[in-house]
């Protein structure tokens, strides 16, 4: 249990944690305007601060990201000697990019109320420009950001390697690449606290492998907290990860009854709306505008990134101009993730953000009101991350689900039982059929000017239909109960794409479109001549010039032009980086020049040794019948 506060003070006061804070601690709190702890870091942070291991499950936006930001400062700074150089004194491990870089800014936000460490954060860039002096015995804390994707390896390298931070906050792989450096330490006089955010994201992302990797670079004796919002449903398998008789600290929100626990804020009001298949993204508009005041922060979640990639085009159309749609997915490349995620945060007009479940977990969005779900997640548990984007932190919040009449109404008994319920969305919407043809004809207005946004719409539409298929709620979430044509009308289709779910389907795969495909263009003139010289090649091979082949062979262009248009995309990526390489490397110093070279070589010996190690370990474990890691009970075992 966590220690008592001292008399005549509350529990949630930032100066009633036994041991006591530091003063420039409490003087960030109130600046940040923190004027009291939330549940979860009043029960937390005593006990991280007082070295025990802590598994923290606390509902979404309820300030777990200080809970262990705030005990990993306070350790560094409290100890007898200053971590050494090129040795590490911390790690804290996110699933995704978005959320390392949230919690390094709230983390560096922090370390701006500690002059020692401001000054190693952000030192001038004028080297002959006068800095603070601190003694050099000055204890100080310098974290590294560590991104797969924006940044090399051997650019991380070379940043660890100048400034010889004590503490990283990262991904999982970007971190096991530095980690493997022989000029990064994390022995046990040094490494004090482990901290795995969103743990049991990173284990449902299929990061297993890497995080055993990590776990056996680090010293047994150390101090690891694992936090989530829902940390029961994987702790079998987290709690392996090293922790010593951990405290667990579980922080809900009672009912509406006051007996049963609820896992999410009850400052959120969770809602679901049955919405005709015809009418799905008709719908859309409505939503908005039945909320008043009108929502400034939305989010709406798709299943699958193809879905993002197509709506992006169709949503603006039928919702108009008084919204902002900024699309955002996994597969986007990270300066564009970080990008689209700046706009959306920092947008001053009503924007949404039109999004996969790669926003639905940890990020700290600031002032989302409203929360839309178009698609109910195939994993039930993302449904409480995907509402927890609003209600965040005592703001009020409203979230929505869009369900199928029918047998998706069950849906709502599922999240019931689930300690989730949803009641019915209010104000009540009625659904127009003229709404629904005006969105229908908005949307193929947009696709008939351009082929290749027809091509998109299929791969969405079929990668939707799978994501659908694979739900785990598969009694409630049945393709059989869908109504094509209908759905195929919704997202504005000109025909039902071919799948083996539709083998059977006797309506009207037109979906009532009358269309010459032959002579059916692409706006982007190189690619439609290349689709004109691939039915010619179709004609002039002697193939069957039936209406039906013709139109199959015309058809199938846009999906052949993709692999190129994917090359020529790659080729003139690397070309730019090379220019920009090739101008960066010109205004190097020679010494400069000598650097980079040095650390690009041992990067590489790096991996060389390393893939060597692997490949004798396998060797070795294949001739003596075992494990190539060994069995000693000491040693991390890895997850179930």
């Amino acid at each position: 249990m966590a220690p008592k506060p001292p008399s005549g003070t509350s529990s949630r006061a930032w100066d009633a944690v036994t041991p006591a804070m530091s003063e420039w601690v409490l003087e960030a709190m109130s600046s940040m305007g923190f004027t009291r702890m939330t549940p979860v870091q009043a029960s937390a942070i005593p006990l991280f601060m007082a070295h025990k291991d802590v598994v923290v499950e606390a509902v979404t936006g309820s300030g777990k990201t200080l809970s262990f930001l705030i005990p990993v400062v306070e350790k560094l700074l409290r100890l007898e000697e200053p971590v050494k150089k090129h040795h590490i004194g911390a790690i804290i491990i996110s699933p995704t990019r978005e959320l390392a870089s949230q919690i390094y800014n709230v983390l560096s936000s922090l370390l701006a109320f500690h002059p020692p460490s401001a000054a190693a954060i952000n030192p001038s860039e004028d080297d002959n420009a006068p800095r603070p002096k601190f003694p050099s015995s000055t204890l100080k804390v310098v974290p590294q950001l560590l991104l797969g994707g924006s940044t090399t390896p051997a650019e991380d390298l070379s940043t660890f390697l100048k400034r010889s931070p004590n503490v990283l906050v990262s991904t999982p792989g970007r971190l096991l690449e530095l980690l493997s450096s022989p000029h990064v330490h994390c022995p046990q006089s040094s490494f004090e606290m482990l901290v795995l955010d969103e743990a049991d994201r990173l284990l449902d992302l299929g990061f297993k492998d890497t995080l055993q990797n990590i776990l056996r670079r680090l010293p047994k004796q150390r101090r690891t907290g694992l936090f989530s919002a829902s940390v029961s449903e994987a702790v079998d398998q987290i709690v392996r990860v090293g922790l010593r008789n951990p405290v667990k600290v579980m922080v809900k929100v009672k009912g509406g009854s006051g007996v049963d626990d609820k896992r999410t804020p009850a400052s959120l009001q969770m809602t679901y709306l049955t919405t005709p298949p015809l009418h799905k993204f008709a719908a859309l508009k409505r939503i908005l505008s039945s909320v008043q005041p009108t929502p400034l922060k939305t989010i709406f979640f798709v299943s699958t990134c193809s879905a993002v990639d197509y709506l992006s085009a169709i949503l603006p159309l039928l919702l108009g101009d008084d919204f902002l749609l900024i699309p955002l997915h996994g597969k986007h490349q990270a300066n564009v993730r970080q990008k689209n995620f700046n706009r959306f945060i920092n947008s001053h007009d009503p924007a949404i953000l039109l999004t996969t479940d790669v926003a639905s977990r940890g990020l700290d969005i600031p002032s989302v009101d409203l929360v839309v779900q178009i698609d109910p997640p195939s994993d039930p548990k993302s449904f409480i991350h995907r509402c927890g984007r609003a209600g965040r932190a005592g703001r009020r919040g409203l979230s929505v689900v869009l369900l199928h009449p029918g047998r998706e109404e069950d849906y709502v008994s599922f999240l019931e039982v689930r300690k989730t319920p949803v009641v019915p969305f209010s104000p009540s919407i009625t659904f127009s059929d003229a709404d629904a043809a005006t969105a229908t004809a908005t949307a193929r207005k947009a696709v008939l000017a351009d082929r290749a946004l027809y091509d998109r719409g299929q791969k969405a539409f079929v990668s939707w239909l799978r994501s659908y298929s694979k739900h785990q709620a598969s009694s409630i979430f049945r393709v059989a109960d869908l109504d094509w044509e209908a759905l195929g009308k919704a997202w504005g289709l000109l025909k039902l794409p071919k799948m083996p779910e539709l083998r059977n389907f006797t309506g009207d795969r037109t979906l009532g479109v009358s269309l010459d495909w032959d002579n059916y263009a692409y706006k982007d003139k190189q690619r439609e001549k290349r689709r004109k010289e691939l039915l010619q090649e179709a004609a002039e091979s002697g193939a069957p010039q039936s209406k039906p082949n013709k139109r199959r062979a015309s058809e199938s262009v846009a999906w052949s032009q993709q692999a190129e248009s994917k090359n020529k995309k790659l080729k003139r990526r690397e070309q730019k980086k090379s220019k920009h390489d090739k101008a960066r490397w010109e205004k190097m110093t020679e010494e400069e020049k000598q650097k980079v070279l040095e650390t690009e070589k041992m990067v590489e010996a790096l991996r060389k040794k390393n893939e060597e190690e692997r490949r004798l370990r396998r060797a070795a474990a294949k001739a003596a019948g075992t494990k190539a890691d060994g069995d000693d009970d000491e040693e991390f075992q890895g997850f179930d």
